[in-house]
């Protein structure tokens, strides 16, 4: 039996940790596990709350130190599972507001 994959938005793996803070709070919360322009599947090293708010911040690399793009990403926390590392937990989140930019920068790097 084959699996389809049924989500509408392209999805992408980043090659390294991508970190995630929060910015009310200032503090790191996790890490990208994947991300796409509608959501993002958080490996989040912090407790968060279900159908929860959260203002995002992360940074994209780029080619070069000069081409990193720093999002900021209004998101609604969808649902949370346990991670198979003790202290983790999987979330998976969907963006609420992105600016016309980052949007742009985000679909751009997805897209790569």
């Amino acid at each position: 039996m084959s699996i389809t994959e049924a989500r509408r938005a392209q999805r992408r793996n980043p090659n390294g940790a991508i970190m995630v803070s929060d910015v009310m709070t200032s503090q790191v919360i996790g890490r990208i596990g994947n991300i796409s322009e509608a959501g993002m599947l958080l490996v989040a090293s912090e407790p968060l709350r279900e159908d929860a708010l959260y203002q995002l911040q992360f940074t994209l690399p780029g080619s070069t130190p000069a081409r990193e793009t720093t999002i900021d990403a209004g998101a609604h926390l969808l649902w949370t599972g346990a991670a198979h590392t003790p202290g983790q937990s999987l979330c998976g989140l969907r963006f609420l507001t992105l600016s016309p930019a980052h949007l742009a920068a985000l679909r751009d790097w997805v897209g790569r």
